[in-house]
């Protein structure tokens, strides 16, 4: 999945960015995430090929999964990404933002109802953010708007905030101190969007388990790479699928692993004169 993060850096905007990976990452490498520095890749959608013809492949693009695509210190550079996302009609360029109340600001002149090719994703983690944010999110002109709710930190209502919500997705901290995530919430959630969909499009619309352990995704729309999540599934089901799914993986791919190097001939010995 292509990535384009035309800057990095970041700064901690809300309780959801405790223990936010960029920073912990950051901090190990001795840099200082609230410097936002533009990146040699900001024009990665646009550089072309020697033969001719784009070096970033069309389809979907993940957009600032190293900042906030809504920073304020990126205000000078974001016109051009603009331009390049125009430019790219071939791909669907996703972001996440903190900072949705800021849209209005930071979108460009031709805006009108939205670009095709953008996805907007505005992130909470609990129900007071999820009531400041969602209103304004709900309120703007954008075709395609998701919601994520990670890192979850408690039971939270979204049933007001779900009209043309293309994608809700759940999840929980990635530290070793990471705070409680119950997965109530998260099939809480899912009923919440299921209770949103009719009987006659339920099949289309049918959420979908997500390879990353403990999240839920619901996705209306027809989802063929990925395994139906049927509405009949059981509370304890669902957790055992979703707490099995990673590790089956990587058990599969370390025997394989070892069965490598155990097979690897032994190396051959050099002559050498007596």
């Amino acid at each position: 999945m292509p990535m384009w993060n035309p800057w990095r850096g970041c700064r901690k905007c809300s309780e959801g960015w405790r223990y936010f990976y960029i920073h912990k990452g950051d901090a190990r490498r001795g840099v200082d995430t609230s410097q936002i520095v533009r990146t040699s890749d900001f024009d990665k959608p646009v550089r072309q090929l020697k033969k001719g013809g784009y070096k970033m492949k069309p389809g979907l693009v993940y957009l600032g999964f190293s900042t906030d695509f809504l920073i304020e210190k990126a205000d000078p550079w974001r016109a051009d990404c603009w331009k390049m996302i125009r430019e790219r009609q071939d791909c669907t360029f996703l972001f996440l933002t903190k900072r949705i109340e800021r849209f209005s600001q930071c979108i460009p002149d031709d805006w009108a109802d939205g670009y095709e090719n953008v996805t907007v994703c505005c992130t909470i983690e609990n129900q007071q953010s999820a009531d400041r944010k969602l209103p304004v999110f709900c309120s703007l002109p954008v075709r395609h708007r998701c919601i994520t709710a990670q890192p979850l930190l408690e039971r939270v209502n979204l049933e007001p905030y779900l009209d043309g919500v293309e994608l809700v997705v759940v999840g929980g901290e990635s530290d070793r101190n990471a705070r409680f995530l119950d997965y109530d919430w998260a099939l809480d959630l899912r009923a919440q969007c299921i209770r949103k969909t009719s009987a006659s499009n339920f099949a289309s619309a049918a959420p979908t388990l997500s390879k990353t352990a403990g999240a839920i995704r619901s996705k209306p729309e027809t989802c063929a790479a990925r395994r139906a999540l049927p509405a009949s599934i059981t509370p304890e089901s669902f957790r055992k699928k979703a707490c099995n799914t990673r590790p089956n993986e990587y058990s599969k791919h370390s025997d394989r692993k070892r069965n490598a190097i155990h097979s690897r001939p032994a190396p051959r010995q050099r002559k050498g004169r007596l």
